[in-house]
């Protein structure tokens, strides 16, 4: 008995060594098999969630919005594929349950679910050509805003900016608004560490809202204008603007960037925006760019540059590159800028009259061409100046007279400027009144019956215009 006990026991001792001795190593051990991905299947659209897509649809027409909330709930929990207005009338009916709502519990499940109602819009429309995720996340960023205010500032500024950067021009006007707005609210709360955060926000919402207003077939072009407007006011104020702080952010970028055009021709067009082309890391910038790629920017902060150093010349014909790249880029208001810059600094500092006008009489008719009267003031009134400053004829008793004429044709000048262009109104009125006091005096006249016989007189020289005599 012990004897067959003991062989028992050694035997079952023994087939387990054993076994382990010959089971062979199989490759399934070396590397598990992965689990096969689980396909979250889309929910299954009954002829019960048409019936309630129908009956949340009709109670929103009506502004009903309590009793839209339950087939509109019953839809959205059970078949949230079913059709896009869950989402859009969604959105309508969270809002107004919101506002009604007193319990702080039910406003905040409201508030996230307003935030959650976009995720899931992604999942299942995510695709659709005409609001693709891009859209919606700004509708996310927009519910963020609306909901949670500024506690949810940066989760809302990162949907915003996703969705800008994925629309583009496309980008609804309420989504470009609101992304400098929390990124201006941002760089309130932390100046230093946001600040190139808000620019680039600024830079990239204001290029879009600017393309939207210049676009003829916008039927919402007026409202972008206005609202670029908005934003660029922001900017202004910000401090952000001031050119120092944008030197001390840039200055870096531009010295790592001197072969990277996108980068340089970005920060050139944005010093430009805010009148920052005195700046050293302006100059810097088109100079690198102008090497790589001519563009009418570039050429014009190299025009800048060269009127610093003080070489009017080269200032010049930099204006001559830029208005010639910014006609094939059919930018014409940037060229009409160009050509009054020209003008003034042949009139200013080169004292070549005749060039001045040329350039002048340019820029109004590049302002004519876009019907716009606002610009050609200050170029009238650089004609004017030119007249002025001209002497046409020697230093004797009688040249020293008809010299006086060019007060007539300089005047005529002064008064278009602020017949066309109200904004020069006052500094027309000043010159006017300035250089009346020169014209040739009555007793003068009468000292030269030949050249004054009649009511208007002839201007000669490089002028050679009709001016009435008074």
């Amino acid at each position: 008995m012990k004897l067959k006990t003991i062989l028992v026991v050694a035997l079952a001792a023994a087939v387990p060594a054993l076994a382990c001795a010959k089971k062979p190593k199989k490759a399934a051990e070396e590397a598990p098999a992965q689990a096969p991905a689980v396909v979250e299947e889309d929910p299954v659209i009954t002829e019960e969630c048409v019936m309630n897509v129908s009956l949340f649809h009709e109670a929103v027409k009506n502004k009903m919005y309590a009793d839209a909330y339950g087939p509109w709930w019953a839809v959205y929990t059970t078949c949230p594929n079913a059709n896009k207005s869950i989402y859009s009338d969604g959105s309508k009916i969270v809002e107004a349950l919101y506002q009604a709502a007193s319990d702080p519990a039910e406003k905040e499940r409201l508030a996230k679910l307003a935030v959650e109602m976009q995720d899931k819009r992604i999942r299942f429309f995510g695709n659709d050509p005409k609001y693709p995720k891009a859209y919606i996340l700004g509708e996310k960023g927009l519910a963020y805003l609306d909901f949670y205010g500024e506690t949810k500032l940066a989760e809302a500024r990162e949907c915003l900016r996703q969705s800008v950067e994925g629309m583009a021009a496309g980008s609804k006007i309420l989504v470009l608004v609101k992304l400098v707005d929390a990124s201006y609210a941002l760089y309130k709360q932390d100046p230093n560490g946001k600040a190139e955060q808000f620019i680039a926000d600024y830079e990239l919402a204001s290029t879009y809202l600017g393309e939207q207003a210049s676009n003829t077939n916008n039927k919402n072009a007026e409202i972008a204008g206005k609202q670029k407007d908005y934003v660029d006011n922001i900017f202004a104020v910000s401090g952000a603007a001031d050119c120092s702080k944008l030197d001390e952010i840039y200055a870096a970028v531009v010295s790592e960037n001197l072969t990277n055009l996108d980068m340089l021709t970005k920060i050139a067009k944005l010093y430009k925006r805010v009148r920052c082309t005195e700046s050293d890391v302006y100059f810097a910038a088109c100079e690198a760019a102008h090497k790589l790629q001519p563009t009418d920017e570039s050429a014009a902060g190299c025009a800048s540059m060269a009127a610093k150093k003080g070489d009017y010349e080269a200032a010049v014909a930099y204006y001559d590159q830029a208005i010639k790249l910014a006609m094939v880029e059919d930018e014409l208001e940037d060229v009409a800028d160009y050509q009054y810059n020209a003008a003034f600094y042949c009139y200013n500092n080169l004292k070549k009259y005749a060039e001045a006008r040329k350039y002048a009489l340019a820029s109004i008719a590049t302002l004519q061409g876009m019907g716009m009267n606002k610009g050609q003031g200050r170029c009238y009134i650089i004609i004017g100046m030119c007249y002025a400053s001209t002497q046409l004829y020697p230093q004797d008793a009688k040249g020293r007279i008809l010299n006086k004429t060019v007060y007539w044709a300089a005047v005529d000048k002064f008064v278009k400027a602020k017949q066309i262009d109200p904004s020069v109104e006052a500094q027309a009125s000043e010159f006017i009144s300035s250089y009346s006091k020169y014209y040739p005096t009555k007793e003068e006249r009468f000292d030269l019956p030949n050249e004054f016989s009649g009511s208007t007189y002839y201007v000669g020289g490089w002028i050679g215009e009709t001016t009435s005599i008074r």
